[in-house]
């Protein structure tokens, strides 16, 4: 898994709730693989969720892509959510939390955001989104001198 030589990303099409579900499943079990703890699975699943939700329901439909990192001291997992829909009119307004352009909570883009350590939105009207969320495995603190 290291990014040295070529790493593969996972592409999922998202066109349906059948495949919102799989993206969930695909996304739990690299980030199982990692080596994410329990709550920080979830954190990411979550994520996924709502930006899977919204690359269908807003977009119209698109693909994600789910990319394994190692930076030489961490691993990490990207989710990329694609998508060739209108677009965000208003990227502002939209991470505003409370929003909402249809019936939902409106935490998607903002309850996403602090799901994980990075996050980038590119859009534009007609031209469609990207959303890209990337997360790091939490470090287990170095043993102390004399411990152990």
């Amino acid at each position: 898994m290291r990014s040295s030589g070529q790493v593969s990303a996972t592409r999922l099409p998202i066109g349906s709730d059948a495949d919102l579900a799989w993206v969930r499943q695909q996304v739990r079990q690299c980030a199982a693989h990692l080596g994410f703890g329990l709550v920080q699975q979830t954190k990411l699943v979550t994520a996924a969720s709502e930006l899977a939700r919204n690359t269908l329901v807003h977009g119209g439909g698109g693909r994600a892509e789910i990319t394994p990192l190692d930076n030489g001291r961490s691993r990490g997992l990207r989710m990329c959510f694609i998508d060739s829909g209108p677009g965000i009119r208003d990227l502002e307004l939209a991470m505003t939390d409370g929003y909402t352009s249809g019936g939902g909570l409106g935490l998607g883009l903002s309850g996403a955001k602090r799901l994980v350590h990075e996050f980038s939105v590119d859009t534009e009207p007609g031209r469609g989104t990207t959303v890209t969320a990337v997360a790091w495995v939490a470090q287990v603190p170095a043993s102390r001198p004399g411990v152990g």
